[in-house]
């Protein structure tokens, strides 16, 4: 999506290459180098020697809105022939290179940019160098390889846009009912209609115009050595020549609104009515984006938001709300946005987020909401700071999007001195009412007969026919040769430190990084197998109500104090456990913890917070009910968890939600949260000394009660395999899911199954996704998960499909767990999947949130906290012998249960010929909590 780069602590220019520092201020700055080749190419880099890793990525400044007349979406799913074969790289071959030696490598396309990114081990710097290199100047696609991946890319277009209740709205809707001519009113994903009339030539075309050094910026950061990398650089980047033409340009020119509008669309699938308004806003380059961003935090930045505030919390007319400050390389878009809560009507949200615009042009916002709207904003760019990538992409985007990389080191100067005047003059220059067009967005089923589609389809001025004639040969001089690997970085793993308070509190505090960010948790080891018989979802309102309210603090104080300090204040529950989690500067920890103390320890459980809360939750669920990915997700353990605590959903269904009292979560917390059940995860900038302190200072007289421990859930052999369909009619796709019980945490076999797993469906490179999506174009993505947990564990594969092809994936998965454990797998596949897995470990301890859910999983198991510096030797040790043994013991396919949720009157032809004994569950008998998955039996 588009951005405004945030990114700053110190105001910056750079000068001949170097970095000079103007102003202080709290946050980090990014320091980096900047340059540009004889060719064009802007070479972004900066050097980090606390990470083993190095991250590459290359923005291209062609998006969405250059896509060729008649081919939206196209730009996109050039995006995805990328990964294809060059002249010197083998088609998938990248992820060879990345995923398969330990890092991991993506992309993305918005309107106005594509960006590639990797995050490797340094010692493969020089090979990715290369790599990127040779897919700008030698790319090959062959005819197999474009129809496969144009497959796949409608697959996403499915996922994300059809099978989204909401997803016809925000990426077709809203940008065609605001814009007119521009090509912003596209959808970047494009449609079906144009994916399919494109065609090779096209992306020869579009290649040979687009991705040329001149229009590119190459951003590495990193454990690396600066003169060897600027070698690297100029060997492989340097040769490359753009073409003689010189590239189009979008020229088209939005016009002014004269006045406002209303447009309704209609979709097939739309459990609750949504709006929204949008105005047409400037640039990312305007002096005005500072104070538009504030605004945008002012309206929807957590439950202290003016929005969130009036139309979720007060009114309650809204299940969700929305604003943006959408601000683009060329113009941008300013729109805010509600689902509504059942019974309440679009006119309802329309009035109420009008209102609330309103009150931004008549009267400036106070000091003290100005401040923790910025404080926020400031917050969460630390946040982004943590990782290579993150500072990464605000330079990249920073480069493409504003004009130069050195904005993502000054627009937080910008945002600093943004004034409650400033924010009030650009609602009132940039969000008039009369030049609002509300956007009303509505279930087929109201759609008056004859209505025309809206908006009016109008074909957008574009850029000119692209032709291939203008392809370059790659320069002689490029070599053609894989790089060797360089010398490994040792990573530095951290170490936890860990006390007990005489209540029973463990508490643990791992320092891991000089940024300044803490991650507090407090977890409790209780969670949804918890939940009493017929009470689904009692641990899950808990964990949600904590927070909304104590004896000396409401809901609002809690919100209002929390965001004031920059914090982010959050509880969840999960099977066997719940949590309060904060994310905060260390100089306000000693502010914020106290009230996350407050709320774990006090909560009153107020009645018209608990009313607000169900409410919100069974709005979500007949949102989440019109999604085919949750409503499998939502059956999944009802049906491999049978006959066990673990067999409903965890978040609880609409008759549970409805029968739940005060009294029972009031029971549960007096149960389960206590000292003596919880530990307490201090991670990022803190010292185990100052946690210690700190720790007992607020929790060292939280009182352990009296009364033992409730016993914890048991479980015993689950029931049967069972094979449902769940039909979700209209729904654009169907989801897959092959489960079935699995080990838990302490079992012996444990690094055995990860690495299992990682072969089967761990990862882009695994054996699932390439066959189900490389190799036939049946998904965006096919996977598996391992979850061992305390008491029971559970294997999942999963994937979206069409509708037409979910008996043939269904086939396909049994297929590759069948062949895991027919042969052992060779050494080459599993080196590289353990690669896979030690990297992807690496990156998450990278954050302090990551590290602390690392740690808060070991203590909740049970595992002796060292097992961070021993995960790496202990999936080395796993041989082809025992990947096989595991499959055959644990991953049996005739053992699993088959879930699909789609539409019916497609999917169903083929699945209750090849799924034996298939039940099929219309949604709307759906019943989570019933034996039989159907309400009223």
């Amino acid at each position: 999506m588009p951005r405004i780069a945030l990114a700053a602590a110190l105001s910056f220019a750079v000068v001949a290459g170097g970095v000079h520092a103007q102003t202080a201020s709290p946050v980090p700055p990014i320091h980096f180098q900047k340059s540009t080749l004889a060719n064009g190419l802007t070479v972004i880099t900066s050097v980090d020697r606390t990470t083993p890793n190095v991250t590459v990525q290359v923005w291209y400044g062609v998006g969405a809105k250059n896509d060729p007349p008649g081919r939206s979406g196209f730009a996109h799913l050039f995006e995805h022939m990328m990964f294809k074969a060059t002249r010197d790289i083998p088609s998938e071959g990248l992820d060879r290179l990345t995923e398969d030696v330990g890092g991991m490598n993506n992309a993305f396309t918005s309107d106005d940019n594509t960006t590639f990114y990797e995050v490797i081990p340094a010692s493969h710097l020089q090979q990715l160098i290369w790599a990127e290199a040779d897919r700008m100047s030698t790319l090959q696609v062959d005819d197999a390889n474009f129809h496969s991946e144009r497959e796949v890319v409608k697959e996403e277009l499915r996922q994300r846009v059809l099978a989204d209740p909401y997803g016809r709205f925000f990426r077709y809707l809203i940008p065609a009912a605001t814009f007119q001519v521009h090509p912003y009113k596209r959808s970047a994903i494009g449609s079906i209609e144009d994916l399919d009339a494109s065609t090779l030539d096209d992306v020869r075309a579009f290649h040979a115009t687009y991705y040329r050094p001149e229009d590119a910026a190459l951003v590495v950061i990193g454990n690396f050595d600066e003169r060897q990398l600027n070698d690297w650089i100029e060997r492989y980047f340097a040769p490359l020549k753009d073409p003689a033409p010189a590239m189009p340009k979008v020229t088209a020119v939005e016009p002014a609104r004269t006045g406002p509008g209303t447009v309704t669309g209609y979709g097939p699938d739309v459990p609750l009515p949504a709006v929204a308004i949008t105005w047409l806003a400037p640039n990312a380059t305007s002096p005005d984006a500072a104070a538009l961003t504030v605004l945008d935090a002012i309206l929807t930045a957590g439950k202290s938001s003016r929005l969130y505030d009036s139309l979720v919390y007060d009114k309650q007319i809204a299940a969700e709300v929305f604003s943006s400050a959408d601000l683009r390389a060329q113009l941008g878009m300013f729109y805010v946005g509600a689902v509504a809560a059942q019974g309440h009507t679009p006119d309802e949200l329309a009035d109420a987020l009008r209102a609330q615009v309103a009150s931004l042009r008549d009267k400036p916002v106070s000091q003290a909401e100005l401040d923790v709207a910025k404080t926020q904003l400031i917050t969460n760019e630390v946040r982004q700071r943590e990782t290579i990538e993150g500072r990464a992409n605000e330079l990249g985007a920073a480069q493409i999007i504003e004009g130069g990389a050195e904005r993502a080191n000054t627009d937080i100067d910008d945002l600093e001195k943004v004034t409650a005047a400033d924010v009030q003059r650009v609602a009132r220059e940039y969000l008039p009412d009369d030049r609002r067009e509300v956007i009303r967005y509505l279930s087929d089923t109201a759609k008056p007969a004859g209505a025309p589609d809206a908006p009016p389809s109008t074909p957008p001025q574009a850029v000119a026919a692209l032709s291939a004639d203008i392809a370059q040969p790659p320069p002689a001089e490029l070599p053609t040769a894989t790089p060797p690997v360089g010398e490994q970085v040792a990573p530095v793993l951290p170490s936890p430190a860990e006390r007990t308070l005489p209540n029973g509190l463990r508490v643990i505090v791992a320092r891991s990084t000089d940024l300044p960010l803490v991650a507090a948790e407090l977890m409790v080891m209780s969670g949804a197998a918890d939940d009493p018989s017929g009470l689904a979802g009692d641990a899950n309102l808990t964990a949600n109500l904590v927070p909304e309210g104590t004896t000396t603090r409401s809901a609002r104080d809690i919100a209002r104090q929390t965001e004031a300090l920059g914090a982010n204040l959050a509880s969840e529950s999960g099977w066997e456990s719940s949590s309060v989690s904060l994310s905060v500067m260390p100089d306000r920890l000693a502010q914020a913890l106290p009230i996350l103390a407050d709320t774990v320890e006090h909560p009153i459980f107020a009645p018209a917070e608990l009313e607000r809360a169900r409410k919100e939750a069974l709005d979500g669920l007949d949102v989440a009910y019109g999604n085919p990915e949750q409503v499998a997700s939502f059956a999944t353990a009802p049906v491999v968890y049978a006959g066990t605590a673990f067999g409903h959903a965890a978040g609880g269904d609409p008759a549970s939600l409805k029968a739940l009292t005060r009294d029972n979560l009031a029971a549960f917390h007096g149960d389960h949260w206590r000292p003596d059940n919880a530990v307490l995860v201090l991670t990022g900038d803190i010292t185990p000394e100052d946690g210690f302190a700190l720790a007992e200072r607020v929790f060292g007289d939280w009182a352990k009660p009296a009364a033992p421990l409730p016993p914890p859930p048991s479980a015993h052999t689950a029931a049967p395999p069972r094979n449902l369909a769940i039909d979700l009619p209209g729904t654009g796709q169907a989801a897959v899911v092959v489960t079935e019980p699995a080990i838990t945490r302490t079992d012996p076999r444990y690094y055995q199954g990860l690495v299992a797993n990682a072969v089967l469906g761990g990862g882009y490179s695994a054996r699932l996704n390439e066959e189900v999506r490389v190799k036939r174009g049946l998904s965006y993505g096919a996977g598996s998960s391992l979850s061992p947990r305390r008491t029971l564990g559970a294997f999942t594969a999963q994937a979206q499909t069409r509708n037409e092809t979910a008996a043939q994936v269904i086939d396909l998965i049994k297929g590759q767990m069948a062949g895991l454990a027919a042969a052992p797998a060779s050494d080459a596949e599993l080196t590289a999947r353990k690669a896979s897995l030690v990297g992807d470990y690496g990156r998450n301890l990278g954050t302090a949130a990551g590290l602390g859910d690392t740690i808060g999983d070991l203590a909740l198991y049970g595992i002796d906290l060292n097992e961070i510096k021993a995960y790496t030797d202990k999936v080395e040790a796993v041989t082809p012998a025992q990947v096989q043994s595991f499959a055959r013991d644990v991953l049996d396919p005739s053992r699993a249960s088959v879930i699909v949720a789609g539409d019916g009157k497609t999917m169903l032809p083929t699945l209750t010929t090849s799924v034996p004994g298939i039940t099929v569950v219309p949604i709307a008998q759906f019943d989570p909590d019933s034996p039989t998955l159907k309400n009223g039996s």
